[in-house]
């Protein structure tokens, strides 16, 4: 960026919300509201006249709805953008979508389950992690819904000589990531087979639309994915993703693992935490975990692999030049947590490989008795 504060446009049909945001943005340091609009045709102008860093876009709105300006605004001026939906099914949704569009973050309107004090914290620090982002351009918009492209990394994964499903019985993968996670952990797990370990995902992402992102992952996954509930077994063949606001555990019970689901203090700033979910993964699985951090701002994650390290996991950072933001993955690179540092691309069949690994230590292990 080229200004010395990060220049906000606010785009929102409703003159309250519009008001409530730019409160909510009054005062914060290195931010300035430099406009704000009520449909996508007065932001085209603004966007023109003011030259912001980042644009805060409401999807529901008159005139023209804010995917359809989304897909033209990434295709021809492509700039970072924070949505902001209403919990409603259809608009979370709606989110997820925009997230595939090239949105790089999203956050309930004011009215859900923030308070307008949580809202200056939140909002502040994703536009901050917005505005530090690397935007890609977008195809040229189609007034048809997009629906995701085939991955050639499916292909390299399926490539991967497997074990036996009976060897991946006691393997995990872990994943974590932030801001521009929900498309890389998307791509991740399009390229696993459906007979993959057993993967659990922390995507820092609002409560309900964290349903949303795990009913979008299972429509286009191989493997079965499904938001977490307390108790629910892992097994191969499936991923679980922590819901929105609450921290997720992998538990043993015999020869089985479980995750908790539980409320506690926010780790790094963040409910549901990375660091939370990898300490347990060290305490439960050891040497046959493996673990992914992905694009994210901040830290969240970086001591949690460094303990997975430190009990024999393999650890996996995305490389700076595929992550939309490069924080948490250099994070734990400079903590010496990440034994490898590669593209997205490369990181599921990574991820199988290292799998295929822990497949045999768990049976020389039983071998030994």
């Amino acid at each position: 960026m080229s200004h010395s504060e990060i220049r906000v446009l606010i785009v929102d049909d409703s003159a309250i919300v519009r008001k409530i945001l730019s409160d909510a943005l009054s005062g914060e340091p290195g931010l300035k509201v430099v406009g704000t609009a009520p449909d996508p045709y007065v932001a085209r102008d603004k966007i023109l006249e003011l030259a912001p860093d980042v644009l805060t876009l409401d999807i529901e709105m008159p005139r023209m709805d804010g995917l359809t300006f989304l897909r033209k605004l990434m295709h021809y001026r492509p700039m970072p953008v924070v949505v902001i939906s209403s919990l409603a099914q259809g608009s979370c949704h709606a989110a997820i979508e925009a997230l595939e569009l090239g949105a790089v973050e999203v956050l309930a309107k004011p009215g859900g389950p923030y308070s307008v004090g949580e809202l200056r914290d939140t909002l502040a620090a994703k536009i901050r992690a917005a505005a530090l982002s690397r935007v890609r351009k977008g195809p040229d918009p189609e007034p048809a819904r997009c629906e995701p492209a085939p991955l050639a990394t499916t292909h390299a994964a399926a490539a991967v000589h497997l074990p036996s499903p009976r060897h991946f019985s006691k393997a995990v993968i872990a994943i974590g990531g932030s801001t521009g996670g929900t498309e890389a952990i998307a791509q991740v797990l399009r390229a696993l087979p459906k007979d993959s370990p057993g993967v659990l995902v922390v995507q820092h992402i609002p409560p309900v639309f964290s349903r949303a992102f795990a009913t979008r992952l299972n429509d286009i996954c191989a493997i079965e994915v499904k938001e977490a509930e307390d108790g629910d077994l892992l097994r191969p063949g499936l991923a679980l993703v922590a819901p929105g606001d609450f921290h997720m555990v992998l538990r043993k019970r015999g020869t089985e693992y479980f995750v908790n689901v539980k409320g506690g203090p926010k780790v790094c700033y963040q409910r549901p935490s990375v660091d939370v979910l990898f300490f347990s993964i060290a305490e439960t699985a050891g040497p046959l975990a493996t673990a992914a951090l992905l694009t994210g701002m901040g830290a969240d994650g970086a001591q949690g692999m460094l303990k997975m390290k430190q009990t024999g996991a393999h650890t996996i950072a995305q490389d700076e030049a595929s992550c939309v933001v490069f924080g948490m993955p250099r994070e734990a690179i400079e903590l010496g947590a990440a034994e490898k540092v590669m593209p997205l691309d490369r990181i599921a069949p990574a991820l199988l490989t290292a799998c295929a690994g822990c497949g045999q230590r768990e049976e020389r292990a039983c071998l030994r008795g």
